[in-house]
């Protein structure tokens, strides 16, 4: 037994109880025939013989699939060519070859969705904010006929403003690649969100964006709307939808706590691998809100990630589970470009789930540790059952205890002999 087994071993983890935290549920029931209709009825100017490219991101958004193919359908009907194009900034590593994993990781493939996908990491310069930036887009992109955005309206995990995570910071940094990524983030957060309106007012004048399709996700991750807007609906359009998405957003129903666990990190979750507003942790320094947790820990990183772990600085501990699966390349590429250098700091590394609970624990500072106020979640885009100690439990603020439901009874925390965690 090491050192630290000894010191760790001998931290009692209060028992917890399953909670629902329940939600609205909108979800669509017909996502594809509603996107269908609404471009039938927008009639987003496309013409025949028209290659237009659509843009796909690197996040995890609900119905990816069917969106993307729904899309190159409509296009199709236009007599028209559909050409898919990676729209996500320095993510999968910075390259083109990484850039369309990331997409095949999602299903989102030429055979399936019936379009070619255009990767390069080669821009061209469309022009210069008015305060000298220089403006980026996709090489292929711009060679063709048209663009149609598609992407999730929500808030960023980094800063705020009119428009945050969306179709207009598409066109930014998505869709201008590293060049463009490195030059929107280069004045920093706190000035990010008028780089990314001043670059969106450069690109949306200057190309043709043909229309964009906007997602917003209710608090179980499912599409609850989506919008078709014309180009030059976006910058006015663009900031209503984002006030809805905030609207629906989940939360944790409490105000913090002494130890938060955080079962997978994710690129398919959040951007920064932990949706910052859930945890209350940011990357940045700009305290965006949220809840307060003393200490935190996460014990796995998604398959979807491929290994970057961008965002894992949020975490005071982790699991070896979680560090073994690093490709620290494509995280710090990230970091590197984004300026956010805090998001690739290491957590300490503790070799087992238990291991990683008990320290959180630990640090709570209070010798009666069935007094600490444990919250364990599943990952930071599916919070609707979470699992609560009593104290945790306790702490829900009034208005919010008829939107919960507790399931069962108290109990240890569950691990396998190995020290992995059961919940899930």
């Amino acid at each position: 037994m090491t050192e630290i087994e000894q010191i760790l071993g001998r931290i009692e983890i209060p028992e917890i109880v399953k909670v629902k935290q329940n939600f609205p549920d909108l979800a669509l029931s017909d996502v594809g025939g509603k996107l269908t209709r609404l471009l039938r009825e927008k009639k987003p100017p496309i013409q025949p013989g028209q290659r237009i490219a659509i843009t796909c991101g690197s996040r995890g958004i609900d119905q990816y699939t069917l969106l993307v193919k729904t899309t190159v359908d409509y296009v199709k009907s236009c007599g028209a060519q559909p050409i898919l194009i990676p729209a996500m900034g320095s993510h999968g590593g910075g390259t083109a070859e990484g850039q369309t994993e990331v997409l095949h990781g999602y299903g989102i493939t030429e055979e399936a969705m019936g379009a070619p996908i255009l990767s390069s990491m080669e821009v061209v310069q469309l022009g210069i904010t008015e305060k000298g930036l220089p403006v980026y887009i996709d090489k292929n992109a711009y060679e063709c006929d048209g663009i149609i955005l598609l992407n999730r309206v929500k808030c960023h995990t980094a800063f705020r403003g009119p428009v945050e995570s969306g179709l207009t910071k598409m066109t930014a940094i998505g869709l201008a690649k590293q060049a463009g990524a490195e030059m929107t983030h280069i004045l920093g957060f706190d000035n990010m969100a008028e780089n990314i309106q001043a670059v969106g007012r450069v690109t949306l004048s200057t190309l043709n964006i043909v229309c964009g399709i906007a997602s917003v996700e209710d608090a179980f991750g499912h599409i609850a709307e989506v919008h078709v807007l014309y180009g030059n609906e976006i910058q006015t359009e663009e900031p209503k939808i984002l006030v809805r998405a905030n609207e629906l957003m989940p939360r944790f129903y409490v105000d913090g706590g002494d130890a938060l666990i955080i079962w997978e990190q994710g690129k398919n979750f959040s951007g920064s691998g932990f949706d910052s507003n859930i945890i209350g942790r940011f990357n940045t320094p700009t305290d965006l809100g949220g809840p307060t947790f003393t200490a935190m820990g996460v014990l796995d990183l998604s398959p979807e990630s491929e290994g970057n772990a961008n965002g894992m600085g949020a975490a005071d501990f982790a699991s070896r589970r979680f560090y073994n699966k690093i490709d620290f390349a494509k995280g710090y590429v990230n970091g590197i470009t984004s300026t956010a250098i805090y998001s690739n700091s290491m957590p300490m590394i503790l070799d087992t789930d238990k291991m990683v609970i008990q320290a959180a624990v630990k640090f709570s500072g209070k010798p009666d540790r069935s007094k600490v106020s444990l919250l364990i979640a599943r990952d930071t885009k599916h919070i609707d059952t979470v699992y609560m100690s009593r104290s945790c439990l306790e702490s829900v603020p009034e208005q919010f205890r008829s939107r919960i439901e507790v399931c069962g009874e108290f109990g240890p925390v569950p691990f396998d002999d190995k020290g992995n965690l059961l919940l899930f």
